[in-house]
């Protein structure tokens, strides 16, 4: 059975959370940090036990301790803030110029953007002819090594990051065409920095293939993958500008200004 709205609980069933959100709210509503003494006055918890979720919250960053017995908002939530804002504008601002380049090519078009070491698709516009018979579904995620749009990113990264993600994840394989070599991803994203756009060529899955531009936001910043997905003998190379027109316009919608600086060397369509 379906749940209404009107049945989900109007406060956490678990006290712990109960006291974590009216701590962070209590910390929200000043600038400045706050002792340990007032916070407890505040939310009229013992000050052993605010004491206790604070550290906890500074432990994964979503409460700083500027000093001993002091506390302020920790930077772990600008991250998740800046994640979302991006995710919900860029999704926003994508929909319908996908939608028009699906007509023009009939092949499944994705939006992904970067969470950690993989990619997450956001939006996608695909149709029963476009003949894929995977189509990868929002919040699916992949490895960035192995996915166009997870190339971009990495090719937007500095040479050290490059080589720390090659170690913490090992670059692992998928298909027999995977990159699990650090010397070939170096070449692989070189291109991509020369060009602006990456491709699969079936290293996440056999029989699939894709290309991907990047879409970058008003201070130049990549913010997402726009991508075509096709059966591997399909992939037609005179969709290209299509793509790269596309992202561009999309990234056009997020103040992007045509001759932007980006992290590629390779020109950005608008």
């Amino acid at each position: 059975m379906k749940k209404n709205y009107s049945d989900i609980p109007a406060k956490p069933s678990v006290q712990v959370l109960e006291r974590m959100f009216v701590l962070i709210d209590v910390l929200a509503s000043r600038e400045e940090a706050i002792s340990l003494k007032e916070i407890s006055e505040k939310t009229g918890l013992h000050p052993s036990t605010t004491h206790r979720i604070l550290n906890d919250l500074a432990i994964g960053r979503f409460v700083d301790r500027p000093e001993s017995g002091s506390y302020r908002l920790g930077m772990r939530l600008l991250e998740l803030g800046n994640l979302v804002k991006a995710r919900l504008s860029v999704r926003d601002a994508a929909m319908a110029p996908m939608r028009q380049l699906h007509k023009l090519i009939q092949q499944p078009v994705n939006l992904s953007v970067r969470q950690g070491d993989e990619i997450v698709y956001i939006e996608r516009a695909y149709s029963e002819r476009s003949g894929m018979q995977v189509v990868r579904a929002i919040g699916g995620h992949a490895p960035l090594h192995l996915t166009s749009t997870g190339k971009l990113f990495l090719a937007a990264d500095d040479p050290q990051r490059v080589r720390a993600y090659a170690t913490r994840t090992g670059l692992p394989g998928h298909t027999r065409n995977s990159i699990t070599q650090l010397p070939m991803l170096e070449r692989e994203l070189g291109k991509a920095r020369q060009y602006g756009i990456a491709r699969d060529n079936e290293e996440l899955e056999l029989g699939v293939r894709c290309m991907a531009a990047g879409v970058f936001d008003d201070q130049g910043q990549l913010v997402a993958g726009l991508s075509i997905s096709a059966p591997a003998d399909r992939l037609d190379d005179s969709w290209l500008p299509k793509l790269q027109n596309t992202a561009g316009e999309i990234s056009h919608a997020l103040g992007f200004l045509e001759g932007q600086r980006t992290a590629f060397n390779g020109p950005i369509n608008n």
